[in-house]
This record gives structure tokens, C-alpha cells and sequence, in this order.
């Protein structure tokens, strides 16, 4: 079976960058293969689980779902660029405070889905907290640290406007 291959040129956490790819590759698999960035998991391969969770174009996305051919010109931001710009730094304190992971597998998607709704709904209720994680599984935690921390920031960040 041929392995058709194809060119793709994007912005990786701000890195502008071209590769020639397998064209069926997964941008995780991409991420994680040709780029070495190995903060967003591959748990369930079918875009339900969450760890896979990161942004293109600004917008969340399961990292599982997308191929990387598809993104020719995009802009794709991965766990390790919002730490490493600090962009997550309150979402970070407040997880380690409220001990809201544990093992770390599902904390990458689970920061980066938090992120955006933290982003997008700077007024979320714990109800609204509870629904926007519900697509990212933790078999760890029982979710009621992760909502704590969400909450956390949530508040503080509405003290500090």
C-alpha cells in the first residue's frame, strides 16, 4: 500500500514551520511525532475523551479528530505554549492548590478546556463549569477538585475586574 504523503506549512505555538507528512497523519500524532510536543495525550482516538484538547485557530478542538493536512496556513496552540507563555498560570496554581490532578493524564486537555471557557464565559457557575468539562473523562479526581479550581479563577479574576 502506497503511504501518500503531502506538504503542510502552519504556526506551532508560534513557530512558523513546514513538514511533509504522511497525509492520514492525526495533528496529536503530528504534535507529538514530528514536533516532540507531548502535552496533549491520546487516550480515546475518537474524540470523547478530552486529552487531546488544544486550539487551532483560536478554537478548541480534539487534536484526535483533525488531520494535520487539513491545516495548511492554520494556527495551532498546544498545551505547551499557553504554559510557556503563561497564559495558564492561574488555571495552573489553582489546580496544584485544589489538587485538581493527579495522575496528569487528562490535565493538558483539562487546562486547556478550562482555559477556554474561563476565556469565553468569565461569569460561569459551577453547573456551567460542570457541563463545559463534562466531554474531558478524569478517572482520578471525581471532577469536584477540577470544578473548584475553575471556580477559583473564575472568582478571582472577577475580584481583580
Amino acid at each position: 500500500m502506497q503511504d501518500n504523503r503531502c506538504s503542510v506549512s502552519l504556526t506551532v505555538n508560534g513557530q512558523q514551520l513546514s513538514r511533509d507528512i504522511p497525509s492520514r497523519m492525526h495533528l496529536v500524532d503530528f504534535l507529538r511525532e514530528e514536533l516532540g510536543l507531548t502535552g496533549s495525550h491520546l487516550g480515546c482516538e475518537h474524540g470523547v475523551c478530552g486529552a487531546c484538547s488544544l486550539f487551532v485557530n483560536g478554537k478548541l478542538v480534539r487534536g484526535c479528530l483533525v488531520l494535520a493536512a487539513q491545516l495548511q496556513g492554520a494556527e495551532v496552540k498546544t498545551i505547551e505554549g499557553l504554559s510557556d507563555s503563561g497564559e495558564l498560570d492561574s488555571l495552573q496554581r489553582a489546580f496544584l492548590k485544589h489538587n485538581a490532578l493527579q495522575c496528569g493524564f487528562c490535565t493538558p486537555g483539562m487546562l486547556a478546556t478550562a482555559y477556554d471557557l474561563v476565556k469565553n464565559n468569565p461569569k460561569a457557575s459551577r453547573e456551567d463549569i460542570r457541563d463545559y468539562i463534562s466531554g474531558n473523562y478524569c478517572r482520578c479526581t471525581g471532577y469536584q477538585a477540577i470544578v473548584d479550581a475553575i471556580e477559583s479563577v473564575i472568582i478571582e479574576q472577577g475580584v481583580q475586574q
